[in-house]
């Protein structure tokens, strides 16, 4: 019997470094490319979160963010936000410098706290008398990125660092939008926000 669990700890430690390596392999895509903050933009009075590169030309970014709204701003409150951003134009100004003059984008907000709920409460409401949710919200978003690159060499540690400026709107703003357009300005809807992307 000792002979037995011998010979299975000794093959379980020479399979154990590859294991570790396959496993390795296929975790390595949660590992975030990048750091983000934001000022303002509907997620938070300040936020920050991960960065990830999306497609092969790595045009796209997705964004994890958790952000706070002290209670001097209308909170006090945290968020969460899963943002989604999509650069199809770039303009190349030297080799340090790339703009981004459009970047269309779409992003999910959920406010934490006991104050927002995701569903209305049917003992206080009617089914259905509120359409929207407290606590989640759906927005669309627009944004230009002047992204700055570092010098290339084989132990860099910073590939880029980007400022970038995005107005955005969401669900509920844009049917109130529709139903008051003779009373609501599109400026009454859209707010910006400003950040800083950082990739490794």
């Amino acid at each position: 019997m000792k002979k037995l669990v011998f010979k299975l700890i000794f093959l379980a430690s020479l399979f154990l470094p590859f294991y570790k390596s396959v496993h390795a392999q296929k975790l390595k895509f949660l590992i975030p490319d990048g750091v983000i903050v934001q000022h303002a933009g509907s997620i938070g009075y300040f936020s920050g979160g991960i960065n990830y590169n999306l497609f092969k030309r790595k045009k796209g970014n997705l964004d994890i963010l958790y952000g706070f709204v002290p209670a001097d701003k209308g909170g006090a409150f945290s968020t969460l936000s899963t943002k989604f951003s999509f650069q199809p134009f770039e303009i190349r100004i030297n080799k340090w410098i790339t703009l981004f003059p459009v970047s269309p984008g779409a992003f999910l907000n959920y406010m934490i706290g006991n104050d927002f709920d995701l569903t209305w409460s049917n003992e206080q409401y009617p089914g259905g008398y509120y359409y929207w949710s407290e606590a989640l919200r759906a927005h669309i978003s627009i944004s230009n990125e002047v992204k700055f690159h570092s010098k290339k060499s084989s132990e860099k540690k910073l590939q880029s660092l980007a400022l970038y400026y995005e107005i955005n709107t969401n669900d509920a703003y844009l049917v109130n939008y529709v139903q008051n357009s003779g009373t609501i300005s599109l400026s009454d809807i859209f707010f910006g926000g400003f950040g800083l992307r950082v990739k490794f």
